[in-house]
């Protein structure tokens, strides 16, 4: 723990002008991100009687080793720049949305041949238009099945298409009519363009318009008596006016606004948004923050501004955002809206009327989400901070762990024999931060000698930081010698505060496993000399805390909250362990011939699938007709023509019902075909970074 003191900057050397400034801990990492009109005032206010703090900025400036500043020309900079940072840092002790689900949104892929629509989730792409976010995708799934009566838009993901178009037969949607069925030519392309805008304009809040038409072709059908078209028409209208029930409204101007509300005590503070657009509500979300220091409404609905809108443009921001109190000062932040919609944005609290009334609602949201939060334990800051003094009561160590490194692992029946890294800060997961590992020191199933290189492994990449700045990055272990490899040349500076892959040390290590598994990991810290991280396991029979170099195990009540946090961090990696595992082996068993060519990768792999139809038939092909592959020379075509020689060709399918052999191979499908529609579906993110 630092003294605040030590690193204080000497009078003077402030400067009194607009900036960023960011705290950095001993070992160089940012831990928080301010911005400040005057740095010199702003700074001051860190450096008084520790008494006088506010709890989480005492233990934030007692973390810290040191402290520096950017000067900037306004206050819009100031504000851009502290976003960016808190994004590139992620600082620990920054107000941050414990709540970091990913919300839903309904999207329509306008940038796709046969524009599909669906549920989605992560970063937004370009050409795609959403309507949300909502609260959950289940609100979506009834909102379209709703207007699919109307605007029958393609659903279906592009594998599922691309079957249908090959058969000649829809799915079941297109013969109920929920789908006009693009796939076997039942409606041009340009035709099945049309009706996705439609159903876009129809999300937009533009409904009058496609009612009154329905209307009127609904009465010209009738008088033409046309009844059953008439009948359809009916309830094409009924299913609108349905959809357009689930969302009433809530402000007759039928204005484009989000209102935010905030709810907050001492210590922690929750968000909740409200996204209103043609006058109805279309989507909901809400976050719950630490307050790391004592921050006014106006900042916390600042630091929500920055979120909400800080990789939006266009008319993602809202004509008007009304909020509950306006940041300090305004005038920068409101023009730093304008600027991300590239028109006016109305910054303002409501007084009186429709608005004022939607905005106690939304503050009413507001206050049930933070007493629902409190009653949660697992997230309640008193309950974590028990539970570390807790942990360090019953390990007898020096200080509340606040990183603790949790390691498990994973094989099947000796097979593919990996281990996992998780990272608890705080009592909370800190998922950027987990790893995984490969066992490479032997082959076969022994976990107290696979423990043993994982902790040797991650921490000889601790001390190779420690000695030199860099990121070690190529995985391996050191050399028979025990010499340190060489770290590369293009390593990040000191001044990056990010942190390095191994180079931040945890208070605790906790392995999974009873005593033979802790003697192993110690052995491992001992052997590279490192004695000032503590080691405990958990075995999971009797839930027993075991230490090195103890007979005896440590044992902590069934309710104590140590024992909880313990359990949770040992369930953790256990399950980032496994998951790894099953992937290997999944990939393992759909491995091909051309998976084991030498610098053949992903992309060339599937432009010679793609080129030839099948590997039945690449194997046929000769090295002239293999070179005539975009990206594949005449070396890399004699190599795969070998590789595929040497590989035993598949046993040939047999059909079961009449014995006869199917000499035709089915072509593998590859995504990205012409005139074939791609999803553009955001990919799964994957938690961890192999090692």
């Amino acid at each position: 723990m630092a003294d605040p003191s030590s690193y204080r900057p000497k009078p003077g050397q402030i400067p009194d002008s607009p900036g960023v400034y960011r705290f950095r801990d001993e070992h160089r990492r940012v831990i928080y991100v301010g911005k400040a009109k005057s740095l010199r005032q702003r700074l001051a206010n860190y450096f008084q009687d520790l008494a006088g703090l506010h709890p989480r900025t005492r233990t934030m400036v007692t973390t810290a080793a040191s402290v520096e500043w950017t000067v900037v020309s306004t206050e819009v900079e100031a504000l851009q720049l502290e976003y960016s940072w808190i994004k590139e840092y992620d600082p620990r002790f920054n107000v941050k949305y414990r709540d970091d689900k990913s919300y839903p949104y309904l999207a329509v892929t306008m940038n796709e041949e046969f524009p599909r629509v669906q549920v989605m989730r992560g970063h937004k792409k370009k050409g795609v238009r959403y309507f949300g976010p909502y609260a959950h995708a289940w609100a979506i799934r009834d909102t379209v099945d709703l207007l699919l009566r109307v605007f029958p838009v393609r659903t279906c993901s592009a594998g599922v298409f691309k079957n249908a178009a090959r058969t000649g037969r829809p799915c079941l949607l297109g013969y109920i009519g929920k789908c006009s069925a693009p796939c076997v030519g039942r409606i041009s392309a340009d035709d099945h363009w049309d009706l996705a805008d439609e159903f876009c304009d129809f999300m937009t809040g533009r409904t009058g318009t496609y009612l009154r038409r329905l209307e009127k072709q609904m009465m010209e059908a009738a008088e033409e008596m046309e009844y059953e078209r008439a009948a359809r028409l009916r309830d094409d209208i009924e299913a609108l006016k349905k959809a357009m029930e689930k969302n009433a409204v809530v402000l007759a101007d039928a204005t484009d606004a989000d209102l935010i509300a905030v709810a907050e005590d001492e210590l922690e503070a929750a968000v909740q948004i409200f996204h209103v657009r043609g006058g109805r509500v279309r989507g909901q979300r809400g976050w719950v923050t630490d307050k790391v220091e004592e921050v006014t409404t106006g900042a916390l609905v600042e630091h929500a501004l920055q979120q909400l809108y800080g990789e939006e443009s266009g008319d993602a921001v809202p004509k008007e955002v009304l909020v509950p109190a306006l940041p300090d000062p305004v005038e920068p932040v409101q023009e730093w809206l304008t600027g991300r919609r590239g028109s006016g944005v109305s910054l303002r609290v409501p007084q009186r009327g429709d608005k004022r009334a939607l905005m106690e609602t939304v503050e009413r949201n507001a206050q049930q989400a933070l007493v629902l939060h409190k009653t949660k334990r697992a997230s309640d800051l008193t309950t974590r901070s028990r539970a570390l003094e807790e942990i360090a009561e019953a390990l007898d160590l020096d200080s509340a762990p606040l990183r603790i490194e949790c390691y498990d692992v994973s094989h099947l029946q000796g097979d593919d024999v990996v281990a996992s890294m998780v990272v608890f800060e705080d009592g909370l997961a800190r998922k950027s931060e987990y790893r995984r590992f490969q066992i490479k020191g032997f082959e076969g199933q022994d976990d107290v000698r696979s423990m043993h290189e994982v902790i040797t492994r991650r921490f000889r990449r601790y001390l190779a930081e420690k000695e030199r700045t860099g990121e070690w990055t190529d995985g391996e272990p050191a050399a028979a010698d025990g010499s340190l490899p060489e770290a590369p040349a293009d390593t990040l500076t000191e001044d990056d505060g990010r942190p390095k892959r191994f180079a931040y040390p945890p208070q605790l290590v906790v392995v999974d496993g009873g005593q033979p598994q802790v003697a192993a990991a110690k052995r491992a810290l001992d052997e590279l000399g490192i004695d000032d991280i503590a080691v405990c396991g958990l075995a999971k029979r009797l839930e027993e805390v075991w230490l090195p170099d103890d007979d005896d195990p440590v044992v902590l009540p069934r309710t104590s909250e140590g024992l909880y946090l313990l359990q949770r961090v040992r369930d953790e990696a256990h399950r980032f362990a496994i998951t790894y595992q099953r992937t290997k082996r999944a990939k393992r068993f759909r491995a091909g011939p051309l998976d084991d060519v030498p610098g053949l990768g992903d992309s060339r792999r599937q432009a010679l699938i793609k080129h030839f139809g099948s590997v039945k038939k690449l194997r046929a092909a000769t090295i002239d007709q293999i070179c005539e592959v975009p990206g594949i020379g005449r070396k890399t075509a004699e190599t795969i023509a070998a590789a595929l020689a040497q590989a035993a060709p598949p046993a040939p399918a047999v059909n079961t019902a009449t014995g006869e052999i199917m000499d035709e191979e089915e072509p593998e499908t590859t995504a990205g075909s012409p005139g074939e529609p791609v999803s553009t579906g955001a990919p799964r993110e994957r938690r961890g970074q192999e090692t």
